[in-house]
């Protein structure tokens, strides 16, 4: 990173992360408010959506979001999701996009100063550290606010992720670590 260079932000959103966090602590995200928050503070490059989508012949809740974040200024990467059958005989589905986010941070590197990724996934932990190690500053969005349905505190954010940040944003209502982000990207009819 040159000195004097002009700050230059992307985001990468791991958006099944990201919803299970905001339900887990009961957060409606604005997702206009939060491409404007970023963009009103940094000098934002791109802002990235990951998410697996179900084939097209199938319903999903996601669509909609999906072509409004595209319409609005995302740069949305998804994939297919697959099936299994789990020990219980049950048909599940899964998507995992950890890889594709790895290569577009490696991708952009040389044109930012800092990321923000939304995931409080620990298998970006080594990504994290080898993006500092190139001088990238970055900032991990999570919770460690929230709990299991047997009410025990269960943090989304891994403890290691969260450790090797440069920044940690919790979107709970943590005083340890006081943000001003999930009131600004609170939709209105949930503040």
């Amino acid at each position: 990173m040159a000195f004097g260079r002009e700050r230059q932000t992307a985001l990468f959103i791991d958006g099944p992360n990201l919803f299970a966090t905001a339900q887990a602590i009961n957060l409606n995200i604005d997702y206009e408010l939060l491409l404007n928050y970023y963009k009103k503070r940094h000098n934002l490059l791109r802002a990235y959506y990951y998410t697996a989508l179900p084939p097209r012949e199938d319903p999903s809740e996601l669509r909609p979001l999906i072509d409004w974040l595209d319409y609005h200024g995302y740069t949305i990467v998804t994939k297919p999701t697959k099936s299994y059958t789990d020990q219980d005989g049950r048909i599940k589905l899964k998507g995992n996009l950890d890889t594709e986010i790895t290569l577009d941070v490696v991708d952009l590197v040389p044109n930012l100063t800092d990321i923000v990724l939304f995931s409080g996934d620990g298998d970006f932990t080594a990504l994290v550290r080898w993006t500092q190690r190139r001088g990238i500053k970055v900032t991990v969005v999570s919770t460690c606010m929230s709990t299991t349905s047997a009410g025990r505190p269960s943090p989304m954010v891994a403890d290691e992720l969260r450790r090797a940040a440069d920044v940690f944003v919790d979107l709970g209502e943590n005083p340890e670590y006081p943000s001003d982000l999930r009131e600004a990207i609170t939709r209105e009819d949930r503040r």
